[in-house]
């Protein structure tokens, strides 16, 4: 329990953090800072409690972690659920707090595509079929970082950093085109307290491309690696 704890934990610190900064901030820092906000909240729990759980803090990578054969089916499942858990806890935080000052939720940091963007500024209109390769794609890549750096064979201490990075580079590249999620735990949580109905009713691509991408990336890097 420790473990789904931590991730419970680490999870809600990543949405809070993300999400946060784009709801509160991200009119000032924008896109890039919004990135950044990721990709240092994954470098502070990757240090804060990845030798507890691995910080995975992400449905998608625990399951490609599953599929390249580091994770039992238990664990798997422990992990999604406190992941999910995590996430909402950190939504109704930032729900609650939105409501302290009068504000309203709008699309709250939520994914979506198309429509659910129309007239937001730098958003581009992308279709579902874009909006579901890029996620797909960028999740593998996500996934190859990710076995690839805390793979024992690998320089230690740096694992937290190179993954905080590729998120932070994810982000930049997907934030115009879905307000990136490749972690459907976030798409979830952020779903569930948007006021814009139309990101709930594409919450199922955020979900399932993650999740494609992730097992596709743990066997491409089972293919690719080395034998010890």
């Amino acid at each position: 329990m420790k473990k789904y704890f931590a991730e419970m934990i680490g999870t809600f610190v990543l949405v809070l953090g993300g999400c946060g900064t784009a709801i509160f901030a991200g009119g000032t820092v924008g896109f890039l800072g919004v990135a950044l906000a990721f990709g240092l909240t994954i470098v502070a729990m990757a240090y804060g409690i990845g030798n507890i759980s691995g910080a995975h803090l992400n449905p998608a990578v625990s399951v490609g972690v599953f599929c390249a054969g580091k994770m039992s089916i238990k664990d798997l499942c422990g992990y999604v659920v406190f992941q999910i858990i995590g996430g909402i806890l950190a939504a109704a935080l930032l729900a609650f707090i939105v409501s302290q000052y009068g504000g309203t939720r709008g699309t709250f940091a939520a994914n979506g595509y198309g429509e659910a963007f129309a007239g937001a500024p730098g958003y581009y209109q992308i279709s579902a079929a874009g909006a579901f390769v890029t996620e797909m794609v960028l999740t593998f890549i996500f996934l190859i970082v990710i076995l690839g750096v805390t793979d024992k064979s690998s320089t230690p201490g740096f694992a937290g950093l190179a993954i905080g990075l590729t998120l932070t580079l994810i982000h930049l590249i997907s934030i115009p085109l879905t307000n990136t999620s490749v972690n459907p735990a976030r798409s979830i949580s952020q779903a569930i307290f948007s006021e814009n109905t139309v990101v709930l009713s594409q919450l199922w691509l955020f979900i399932i491309a993650p999740i494609i991408g992730a097992i596709l990336g743990a066997f491409v890097w089972k293919a690719i690696k080395t034998k010890e």
